[in-house]
């Protein structure tokens, strides 16, 4: 009996230490999910700093020439819990996203085309995939 009463209390010092841990990750995880933008907040010409999406769609890609880029791009739609969202693909960003894939955009931009809003990573933002 002594024993028991001995164990007893690592046991459940060793559960409040667990469950202290558990608490003081879930307030970590709450602070990530708080910076992360949703797409009901997007506003023209705004910064995109953390937008996570799940891709539902990526149009054909084709060629483009402008002052500031030439190369491959493709329109695709993504949403997160809040809405649905344009997205602009370049380049290399083409081949490794796919229709599915959670993805998290990083120092992009969002604008307004055809009444519409639109994110990408413009030239120096990135995306990444995060889950497939």
């Amino acid at each position: 009996m002594d024993s028991f009463d001995l164990d007893m209390p690592n046991s459940t010092s060793n559960i409040s230490k667990k469950s202290i841990l558990a608490q003081i990750r879930n307030e970590k995880n709450k602070e990530k999910m708080d910076t992360r933008q949703k797409v009901e907040s997007l506003k023209p010409n705004m910064i995109v700093k953390h937008l996570e999406l799940i891709i539902l769609r990526i149009y054909p890609r084709r060629l483009i020439s402008t002052s500031n880029y030439t190369g491959p791009v493709a329109a695709a739609c993504g949403r997160d819990e809040t809405g649905i969202v344009g997205l602009v693909l370049w380049d290399d960003q083409i081949e490794s996203t796919r229709v599915g894939d959670i993805i998290k955009i990083e120092n992009g931009w969002c604008r307004q085309r055809d009444g519409e809003l639109v994110v990408s990573t413009g030239k120096s933002g990135k995306i990444r995939i995060l889950d497939r």
